[in-house]
């Protein structure tokens, strides 16, 4: 049994329906394939009432395929020269090159030899096999490209929630820190309080024994200056400091900077990362000797009692 065109594109894996509207509407192989192509992303439903609004609208449509018995043997594009065997095969050249100047032919087109119908179908099939595959190598590159924008969204969100929950445990660390401050700070005032009530019980108690031994009462002690966390006494108190200088020492080298005294040491870290690149984990003072780690950094340089000045070593 011989093939047909529409034997040839059903066993290519044509549905017979949009098979059957392609050979009737081209009249070749070739011309179908390619019709079948430019309304790949059309459903058959669509296609056929596009016809038929087509053909209610023209009055001039005239029949797929040369009558039987008509002279003229075939048509000519006489923009490009090529020749046609049937009117639908001429008009779906038209819709496809813009090509309006056609004209009856008397020569007629020889068929296809079947080596030739073989070559012709066998380079139709590598050029859909081709689009194909070039289609489904995009598929996976959109693919890609969209995987790769989801994980750097995913990316972006986890970021700045980590970096929300470390600011969180920093506010936490410094709050814990200030109430420990505050507490240590008013159990020395009770303690304080307690050794005056006490010293102030005792002088009572001596100047009302001299006063009826008839002596005169003891001299009240001097009271000492209170010690300060800067060691020798400053031109002025550290309260009266509003900007303090750090010499910070990093491993590309020694840098000074000035900061408000209310600036945190998290603050501190964070400018000297801009600048240096560097992530830094602690900050150690040499004299005296202390280590301020990520606990401190929510506290600020004046709690810290870096002020006025002090030098820092950053690792």
């Amino acid at each position: 049994m011989v093939s047909t065109d529409l034997d040839t594109l059903i066993d290519m894996g044509f549905e017979k329906p949009r098979a059957e509207l392609a050979v009737k509407k081209t009249g070749g192989l070739q011309e179908a394939l390619e019709w079948l192509e430019m309304y790949q992303d059309k459903s058959f439903e669509e296609i056929t009432a596009a016809e038929a609004d087509s053909k209610e609208t023209d009055p001039n449509t005239q029949a797929d395929a040369l009558k039987p018995g008509e002279e003229a043997q075939s048509l000519v594009c006489n923009d490009c020269g090529r020749k046609f065997r049937s009117q639908a095969q001429a008009e779906f050249h038209a819709s496809k090159s813009g090509h309006v100047d056609f004209a009856e032919s008397t020569e007629e087109i020889a068929p296809l030899t079947e080596e030739e119908k073989k070559a012709k179908l066998e380079e139709l099939r590598k050029k859909l096999a081709e689009k194909r595959a070039g289609g489904s190598e995009q598929d996976k590159l959109d693919k890609k490209k969209n995987e790769e924008i989801r994980r750097k969204s995913t990316k972006e969100t986890a970021d700045i929630k980590e970096d929300l929950k470390k600011k969180e445990q920093l506010k936490e660390a410094a709050a814990k820190k200030r109430e420990k401050q505050e507490e240590i700070a008013a159990k020395e005032r009770i303690k304080q309080k307690i050794a005056a009530d006490k010293e102030e019980r005792r002088l009572k108690t001596e100047k009302e024994k001299a006063e009826r031994e008839g002596r005169a009462p003891p001299a009240a002690p001097k009271v000492a200056a209170p010690p300060t966390t800067s060691g020798p006494e400053a031109s002025k108190p550290a309260a009266a400091y509003t900007e303090t200088r750090l010499r910070l020492q990093t491993p590309s080298g020694s840098v000074q900077k000035s900061f408000p005294v209310d600036t945190t040491l998290f603050e501190v870290a964070t400018a000297v990362t801009q600048e240096s690149g560097v992530e830094i984990t602690s900050f150690t003072q040499n004299y005296p000797k202390k280590v301020f780690d990520t606990v401190d950094f929510g506290a600020t340089l004046k709690e810290l009692g870096l002020v006025p000045s002090a030098s820092l070593i950053v690792k």
